[in-house]
């Protein structure tokens, strides 16, 4: 499937499509999609966790920021916004839908969701510096009009997600790697995953490679198809902050998919990683390639939310804080995540 892709993206880039064309690479798109979860879940249960699920989130922003910055290079006032609503929406999807699909499927076969509180709240306070200083920040500076930073501070902001980001992968993988393992319902940590014996190094590197085919297919193909995106939502009547939501739930349904398999197996410190460590690398490593597009590109880059935006940020902050601190969590938890992601839709598509 990745291979078939690819060579469907040769023959559509940068042509207009019809109607069946669309169909067609919508079809590989969604096979490009599930290939690319198949060969992350074998490259990650051959380097185990937490590694698996970095390797899978680092991709998932590679699409994400390819997506944006290709978006960008088409120009236009539009283009302004597009990284913050990107960003933003998949700040939501992450730590409300993935969250609240991963606690579901869990509490829905297990009663209860266990998870470790330490490394999972190292997450979250993490997610919540980026968002605040990334994107809540620019709407109350007063060194250039609108919810905009200035150069200096789009730097600062940029440096300062690289290395916020760059610190939580050495705690994850180095120095407290524990913290991020699987747990048992009674609290011990799971060093390794017996559900299948791990592949030969071979298949792993087979599978990277085909991971990175699917990946540049995914992009490739969305990019193709994002011009009948954008005028499916201007006929709807729709705002254009809607295309950074299908952007953000298409880029990251190979994080959803896996996420809900791993919770399923009782593994909900996995599905955990991928959702916060997601939000943490879509913010982390797409504001500071946005900034660099920026200095090359026309037009101004908008990062600031609005009040209503802000809102929700702040409730999935504080519901997220409230289902980490136990480590236990049950449907009740998963459905107030749910509910949040919803009145974000809602709210998206009829501001």
């Amino acid at each position: 499937m990745p291979i078939a892709a690819v060579i469907l993206l040769v023959f559509v880039w940068g042509r207009s499509l019809p109607g069946v064309l669309v169909g067609v690479a919508a079809v590989f798109l969604a096979g490009a999609v599930l290939a690319a979860v198949h060969h992350a879940e074998v490259v990650a249960h051959r380097v185990g966790e937490p590694y698996g699920s970095l390797v899978l989130a680092v991709a998932v922003t590679i699409i994400e920021v390819a997506l944006i910055v290709t978006l960008m290079l088409d120009g236009g006032d539009k283009s302004a916004t597009l990284a913050r609503d990107t960003v933003f929406a998949a700040v939501m999807i992450t730590c409300n839908g993935i969250v609240g699909l991963s606690l579901l499927a869990a509490a829905l076969r297990h009663r209860v969701a266990v998870f470790q509180p330490e490394g999972t709240g190292g997450m979250l306070a993490s997610v919540a510096t980026l968002a605040t200083l990334c994107l809540v920040l620019p709407t109350f500076t007063t060194s250039k009009p609108g919810p905009q930073f200035s150069t200096s501070q789009m730097v600062f902001a940029a440096v300062a997600a690289l290395v916020l980001y760059g610190l939580f992968v050495a705690t994850q993988t180095v120095r407290h790697r524990d913290y991020f393992l699987p747990v048992t319902k009674q609290g011990e940590v799971i060093d390794a995953d017996d559900h299948a014996d791990a592949p030969s190094t071979r298949t792993a590197l087979v599978s990277l490679g085909l991971l990175g085919l699917a990946l540049v297919a995914v992009v490739g193909l969305a990019k193709s198809v994002s011009p009948t995106i954008e005028s499916g939502v201007e006929a709807a009547g729709m705002p254009h902050a809607v295309v950074g939501v299908v952007i953000a739930l298409l880029v990251l349904l190979p994080e959803t998919i896996a996420a809900v398999r791993a919770a399923r197996r009782d593994r909900v410190q996995t599905s955990l990683n991928l959702a916060l460590g997601s939000a943490m690398a879509s913010i982390g490593l797409t504001v500071p390639a946005v900034v660099i597009a920026s200095f090359f590109l026309s037009g101004p880059l908008v990062l600031g939310l609005g009040a209503t935006h802000m809102v929700l940020l702040g409730l999935t902050l504080v519901v997220g804080t409230l289902t980490v601190v136990p480590g236990r969590a049950t449907l009740l938890q998963a459905g107030v995540h749910l509910a949040v992601l919803a009145a974000y839709l809602e709210l998206a598509v009829t501001p």
